[in-house]
């Protein structure tokens, strides 16, 4: 989508800091991070949001997640933990369109989360 803030980045319009990438997706630090490792997982098709995938989509959260395991991997979080968060609609506090996954680790995540 032409308006789309993600796809914008995918596509090098707006320039980003890349953490990983993959075939079917892309990995860059987030602007405002909420904790020391805090990258975000796009898709490189325009999805509008998890709730959206369908079988059609072809194993496009599976590429996601691998990416998400090399993002934590090269963030040195993978062996202390890390989460993944996808948010969804407004209530979810699902601020771009597009579907995104956050990697969040680095410290102790807060239960409940906020």
């Amino acid at each position: 989508m032409s308006d789309c803030l993600f796809c914008k980045i995918v596509a090098g319009e707006i320039p980003s800091k890349p953490v990983a990438q993959s075939e079917r997706a892309y990995a860059f630090y987030d602007i405002a991070p909420q904790a020391p490792v805090h990258v975000l997982v796009v898709s490189r098709d325009h999805i509008t949001s998890a709730d959206e995938i369908a079988s059609s989509h072809g194993g496009i959260v599976d590429d996601m997640i691998m990416l998400a395991q090399e993002v934590a991997e090269l963030e040195g979080i993978r062996e202390s933990g890390y989460r993944l968060v996808f948010n969804i609609g407004n209530d979810g506090q699902m601020t771009v369109a597009h579907l995104h996954m956050h990697v969040l680790g680095g410290r102790q995540m807060e239960w409940p989360p906020g």
